[in-house]
C-alpha cells in the first residue's frame, strides 16, 4: 500500500471512529441520562403503554395509580389529592415527572435496562411496573398540612433511627390530579410569588435563626471545649467580631450555664462560644451534619439543594474569610438552610449522635407482591459521641420544659427541641419562625422541623405547636 492511500485510509478510519462515537453517545453512552430527562417526550410517550406501579403510603393508602384509557394507553391518577403532592410528584406526558414518580421511574415502569426492554419486545411480553411503598404516614402528613393552615412554610418529620420520612409538607401546594389541565400547570409554573410547585422542604433555603444554636451546642460538647454546666457571660451588647450583638428583646444576663443559655436562647453566649470554637471546628461538625452538600434524600437532584453559608448566591466554606463565625453560630450571618437539613440536625441528637440518610421509600414490590428491593437504613456519619448527644438532648429538653419551646410539650412525654425566630428583610412579614425537636426524648421515634415564612410571631408561638401536632400524630 503506497503512502497516499495509507494516509487516506487512516483519515477514513478516524472519521468512521468519530461517527461511531457521536452516534453511540445518545443511543448507548448517554441512554440513561436521556431517558431520565423529565422532558424527554419520546420516553414519556413510550411509557404511556406501560401500567405504572402503584405508590402507597406506609399504611397502604394509595397515593398514585394508573388507569387504562380507551386507546389502551395509561394515565396517572392521584387519589390522595394534594396531601402528598411534593413528595409523590407527578408523571404526565405533557409536563414530565417530579418527586418519587421521577426518582423511582425505572421501578414504576418495570424498566430492566436497554437489553431487558429489547428482550421483552422480541418476546412480546407486556411490561408492567412495580409498586413502590413509601415511609410516609398520612396522619402525620395531615397534621403538618393542617398545622400550616395555608401559611407558606414547610414541615419534615423523620424516624431518627432509620431516616424514614414520616411527613413532608410544603405550602402552598397543588393537586397533581389537576395538572392535565395545561392552563393550570402553566399558571402554577408562573406563580413566582407563591411557588406552589416548589418543594420547600428540600428546595427552599431559609435563615435558621436560633435553631442553629443546636449545631453550635453539638460542636461545643463534642469538641470537649465546653460542658452543659460551663458558664459564659450573656450581657447584652457584647462585641462579636468587633460589632455589638444584642439578645432577643435586649435581655441582659450575667454568667450563665450553657444549658440556661440554650433554654433562654441567649445570643451573646452562643456567639462567644462560636468564636471560641473557631471556624475550623464549626466547619467539622457542619460537614458531619451534611451542610455544604446537596441534601441527601431519594428525590431527583434538581429537587434538592445544599445548606450552608452563601455569598452572592454561591455556597462558601464556613472557614471563608467573609464568614462571621460568631453570628453564624447563632443562625445569622449568611446561613441559608432547608427544613430537611434542620430536621437532620435534630435527628442526629435524637439518634445518639448518628445521622441516618433520609429516605422516602421503604420497599418495592413486583406485581405478584414479592419484595424486589428493600431499602435498608444507611448511616451517613457519626456526628458526635453518644455522651455528647445525651448532653445536647438534655439541654434541648430544658428548652421545651421551661424555655421558649413549651408550646411543643406533650402530656406525659418528654420532648427535646429548639425554637428559632430569624429576622428577614421581606415585605410579607418580619420573621421566619422555626422549631426543631424530637420525642420521646429518652427513646426518640420522631424528629421534626417546622418553619413558617413571613410571620409576625416567633418560633415558639407559631412553629412549635405545628411540631407538637405532627409528633403527636406520629406517636399515636
Amino acid at each position: 500500500m503506497n503512502a497516499p492511500i495509507a494516509r487516506l485510509f487512516v483519515v477514513f478510519a478516524l472519521l468512521f471512529g468519530v461517527l461511531i462515537v457521536f452516534t453511540s453517545r445518545w443511543t448507548v453512552l448517554g441512554a440513561d441520562e436521556l431517558r431520565a430527562n423529565a422532558k424527554n417526550q419520546r420516553t414519556l410517550l413510550a411509557e404511556r403503554k406501560v401500567r405504572r406501579g402503584v405508590i402507597r403510603a406506609a399504611d397502604g393508602t394509595v397515593m398514585a395509580r394508573s388507569v387504562r384509557n380507551p386507546d389502551k394507553t395509561f394515565s396517572r391518577t392521584y387519589p390522595a389529592g394534594g396531601l402528598f403532592a411534593h413528595a409523590v410528584g407527578y408523571s404526565f406526558t405533557r409536563f414530565g415527572r417530579a418527586g418519587i414518580e421521577r426518582s423511582y421511574n425505572d421501578d414504576l415502569t418495570g424498566f430492566g435496562g436497554e437489553l431487558g426492554s429489547l428482550v421483552d419486545e422480541l418476546a412480546g411480553t407486556q411490561r408492567e411496573g412495580d409498586d413502590v411503598e413509601t415511609t410516609l404516614d398520612p396522619a402525620a402528613q395531615q397534621a403538618a398540612i393542617s398545622g400550616l393552615n395555608g401559611r407558606k412554610g414547610a414541615v419534615v418529620a423523620l424516624d431518627p433511627g432509620t431516616g424514614a420520612v414520616k411527613a413532608m409538607a410544603s405550602v402552598p401546594g397543588f393537586d397533581p390530579g389537576d395538572l392535565p389541565d395545561g392552563r393550570l400547570f402553566a399558571q402554577l409554573n408562573r406563580d413566582d410569588d407563591n411557588a406552589p410547585l416548589l418543594n420547600r422542604t428540600t428546595q427552599s433555603g431559609y435563615p435558621p435563626g436560633s435553631t442553629f444554636k443546636v449545631v453550635t451546642a453539638i460542636a461545643a460538647m463534642d469538641s470537649g471545649r465546653f460542658q452543659p454546666e460551663s458558664t459564659v457571660n450573656g450581657r447584652n451588647g457584647k462585641p462579636i467580631s468587633g460589632v455589638p450583638l444584642n439578645n432577643f428583646g435586649g435581655a441582659d444576663f450575667g454568667d450563665i450555664t450553657l444549658t440556661q443559655a440554650l433554654t433562654q436562647s441567649v445570643n451573646t453566649v452562643w456567639a462567644e462560644v462560636g468564636e471560641r470554637l473557631g471556624k475550623r471546628t464549626m466547619n467539622t461538625y457542619m460537614d458531619r451534619l451534611g451542610f455544604g452538600e446537596q441534601v441527601e434524600i431519594d428525590l431527583p437532584p434538581d429537587e434538592r439543594r445544599a445548606s450552608g453559608e452563601f455569598s452572592n448566591g454561591r455556597l462558601i466554606e464556613p472557614t471563608d474569610g467573609a464568614v462571621d463565625v460568631g453570628r453564624m453560630a447563632i443562625g445569622q450571618d449568611k446561613l441559608n438552610v432547608t427544613p430537611l437539613q434542620m430536621a437532620m440536625v435534630a435527628a442526629s441528637v435524637a439518634n445518639d449522635g448518628r445521622l441516618m440518610r433520609p429516605r422516602l421509600v421503604e420497599r418495592v414490590r413486583d406485581r405478584d407482591g414479592r419484595v424486589v428491593d428493600r431499602k435498608q437504613p444507611d448511616q451517613l456519619s457519626r456526628v458526635m459521641s453518644s455522651s455528647s448527644a445525651q448532653k445536647v438532648n438534655a439541654m434541648m429538653r430544658s428548652v421545651v420544659r421551661e424555655g421558649s419551646g413549651t408550646a411543643a410539650a406533650l402530656a406525659g412525654i418528654d420532648v427535646g427541641g429548639k425554637t428559632g425566630t430569624a429576622e428577614v428583610d421581606r415585605p410579607c412579614g418580619p420573621n421566619q419562625a422555626w422549631f426543631i425537636g424530637f420525642a420521646p426524648a429518652r427513646n426518640p421515634r420522631i424528629a421534626v422541623a417546622a418553619t413558617i415564612e413571613c410571620t409576625e410571631g416567633t418560633g415558639g408561638v407559631e412553629a412549635a405547636p405545628i411540631a407538637k401536632a405532627v409528633m403527636q400524630a406520629a406517636l399515636r
